[in-house]
């Protein structure tokens, strides 16, 4: 068959590696598993195929444009830094290009099966090349000057030759090694962890499964055709009914897998990791040690591990101690390693609820007046009860208005956004929901009432997304409210999730499941939340502009389009002329506020970084780098607690938490919304 040829092919191109070792490795190529595919593949690969084809919102063709579009992700997802594969892996390969469209929808999988077994030995060549570089008694320069390590390879051709390869894995290597240095560790422990996590890497390519490499392919598929669609295997589609159910006892963060590190994808509202204050989407968990104190056991090198070994480790008895090393997503590749530690908890509906706070304005023209803050981490079942109450609560405080903080809000039920919206407006349409057939339903709020009809605020932030967007977009539609913050995320589509098994299989392995999109959201107006978002009418500050972050950044995101609009009548009228004061006059107050001086000093040093595809491998540079930053934190606190007529610490470890957690958007938030409600007076005196 021709797929022997290929698979003889590909295996002929594994290159000779050294045979002297420092730190020998514990494995040979002879242990690598032959991966073939199983018996339920060929009949899950049809099943997926069919309902991304006949029940996809794009209503997509599998045919050789898409063929190609996947064969380069399958290539992507196999080694997205081009560390591994040589150009002439993917060269051979290249015939088949056209090919994975049969593929799929035969279940037939070989050549791609040949092609995942090429990429095993590339990466045990790599890693063992990667031991021979490790020497007990050479420490490693760290001083050359101008020494880079290009971390961001994207862009980057792939490495002809195996001497490229090599040198890409020197720099690959030095990284590691000085990343530990960084953290205090000395040359020979340098040598005995990066030793660790280079054979365990070994270890866990001589256990590759065949359900990995039909992962692989299938969310190479799935992320072909839209972002949000996407297969699950056996035991991730079981995670994903039991985070659903909130069953499981760990840190309450959705993990995913992205090359060789473990990414925080999103943090449950309210559980333990969000608790924290210290853990953010995007973030990168490198290791994980368990326990604290007398109890405290070592970390364990996470680098390259399988997710399901890594959640193993994570998750754990209710009020354990795990410790997560990070790398902070806001400090690029060339930050040093933070130690978070979490206590694991069951994830409990309290935890996720809304929270109330009245907050009275301390100083300046309306120092003495109250306002109501209500965050909401997440859209649960019950929060618009849960609201009200809040609501009712604060009446009794004699509050000038109302601020909705749906900052780092993901989203959750429609439903909810729905009801939450009622409270705020009479009647009428709400959200429309359009499906791939052109099918549009309207949800309205009916019951004719409204419950609060004081001055209303809602901040959003990067992160508000789905149901969110729907309330935010609402209250900016009907005028109801004024939208404070920066542009939200766009995510405007609706998800289905559909289990593969059927009732009559009788498979020796369980089927995944799949998840896929099936509908768009349509604010009232006519326009989609997806892919713009919703911007906000004041707009605060922000490290990133819209088109950098969310939903337009992902690859084959759904285009933003619009439909006709719904029947409804505005509730008030806020012109462009008191939108335009209310900015003037928040950009006024910001020039001179302490707080979005260091925001501005952040966003300024941000964006000279963000472009920037290497860091330094020299360990003063990097030192002085780190330095930097801790006393710029050190600084930044002693400069609030001189303004609070506080003495000064020494160390940021001796700062009181409330000059660490500071909110300044909140604060001015707060003022926007006073500059709003003395609007006229406010304009008599401009």
């Amino acid at each position: 068959m021709k797929h022997l040829a290929v698979r003889s092919y590909l295996l002929a191109l594994a290159v000779a590696v050294p045979t002297a070792y420092a730190i020998p490795p514990k494995h040979s190529v002879d242990e690598l598993p032959e991966l073939e595919q199983e018996s339920q593949h060929d009949t899950a690969s049809e099943r997926i195929t069919s309902y991304f084809t006949r029940y996809h919102y794009s209503g997509m063709t599998l045919d050789n444009e898409l063929s190609e579009q996947i064969y380069d992700r399958y290539f992507e997802m196999l080694d997205y830094s081009k560390m591994f594969l040589l150009k002439e892996d993917v060269e051979s390969a290249s015939e088949y290009q056209h090919l994975f469209d049969d593929m799929l929808k035969s279940g037939e999988l070989d050549v791609a099966y040949d092609i995942y077994q090429n990429s095993l030995e590339r990466r045990f060549d790599r890693y063992t090349y990667a031991l021979s570089l490790l020497d007990d008694e050479k420490p490693m320069d760290f001083s050359v000057e101008g020494d880079k390590y290009y971390y961001d390879r994207e862009d980057a051709e792939w490495a002809t030759t195996e001497k490229e390869l090599n040198d890409l894995w020197q720099s690959r290597v030095k990284y590691d090694a000085l990343n530990l240095k960084l953290a205090g560790k000395e040359w020979p422990e340098i040598v005995e962890t990066l030793g660790k996590r280079y054979n365990s890497a070994l270890n866990r390519l001589t256990k590759s499964k065949s359900e990995d490499v039909f992962q692989t392919l299938m969310n190479a598929f799935a992320r072909s055709v839209e972002p949000h669609t996407s297969y699950l295997s056996p035991s991730n589609s079981e995670r994903f009914k039991q985070n659903m159910n909130l069953e499981l006892e760990g840190i309450g963060a959705v993990l995913q897998s992205e090359y060789d590190y473990t990414v925080i994808r999103s943090l449950v509202p309210g559980g333990p990791a969000d608790k924290t204050g210290k853990l953010s989407p995007e973030d990168k968990i490198i290791a994980v040690g368990q326990g604290e104190g007398e109890d405290k056991e070592e970390f364990v090198d996470i680098i390259g591990m399988r997710l399901d070994d890594v959640v193993e480790l994570i998750k754990g008895p209710k009020g354990t101690t795990v410790r997560l090393q990070v790398l902070k997503a806001s400090q690029g590749a060339g930050g040093t390693p933070n130690v978070v530690k979490v206590t694991r908890d069951k994830v409990k509906l309290e935890d996720r609820a809304a929270k109330a706070e009245v907050k009275t304005i301390e100083e300046g023209i309306y120092e003495g007046q109250k306002m109501g803050v209500i965050e909401i981490p997440g859209f649960y079942n019950n929060l618009t009860a849960d609201v009200k109450k809040l609501i009712n609560d604060m009446q009794s405080e004699d509050v000038e208005g109302l601020i909705i903080d749906l900052r780092g809000n993901g989203g959750g039920a429609l439903t909810e956004a729905i009801g939450l919206t009622g409270l705020f407006i009479d009647k009428g349409p709400v959200v429309q929901v359009s499906d791939g057939r052109g099918r549009v339903d309207v949800s309205e709020d009916k019951d004719g009432k409204v419950f609060y009809s004081g001055p209303l605020f809602v901040m959003v932030d990067r992160y508000s997304a789905s149901a969110s967007e729907i309330f935010a977009a609402a209250m900016q539609d009907y005028e109801r409210a004024l939208i404070l913050g920066e542009n939200t995320f766009g995510k405007g589509t609706v998800q289905q999730h559909r289990g593969l098994a059927r009732r009559f299989d009788f498979f020796d392995e369980p089927l995944g499941s799949v998840q896929y999109t099936i509908a768009k959201f349509y604010r009232i107006d006519g326009g989609s939340t997806q892919l713009k978002g919703v911007q906000p009418d004041i707009v605060f500050p922000s490290f990133v502009e819209a088109s950098e972050w969310g939903e337009s950044k992902e690859d084959n995101a759904l285009p933003w389009d619009k439909i006709k609009k719904t029947d409804f009548k505005p509730v008030n009228r806020v012109g462009d002329s008191e939108i335009e004061l209310l900015q003037t006059r928040l950009n006024k107050r910001i020039e001179s506020e302490p707080e979005f001086k260091f925001i501005f000093e952040d966003i300024e040093r941000y964006r000279l970084e963000k472009d920037k595809t290497w860091v330094s491998l020299e360990a003063e540079e990097r030192k002085n780098k780190e330095d930097e930053q801790k006393n710029r934190q050190l600084e930044r606190v002693n400069a609030r607690l001189k303004r609070a007529g506080k003495e000064p610490v020494e160390s940021i470890d001796d700062a009181p938490e409330e000059m660490t957690e500071v909110d300044p958007y909140l604060e001015q938030a707060l003022l926007v919304a006073m500059d709003f409600i003395h609007g006229e007076e406010l304009a008599a005196n401009n």
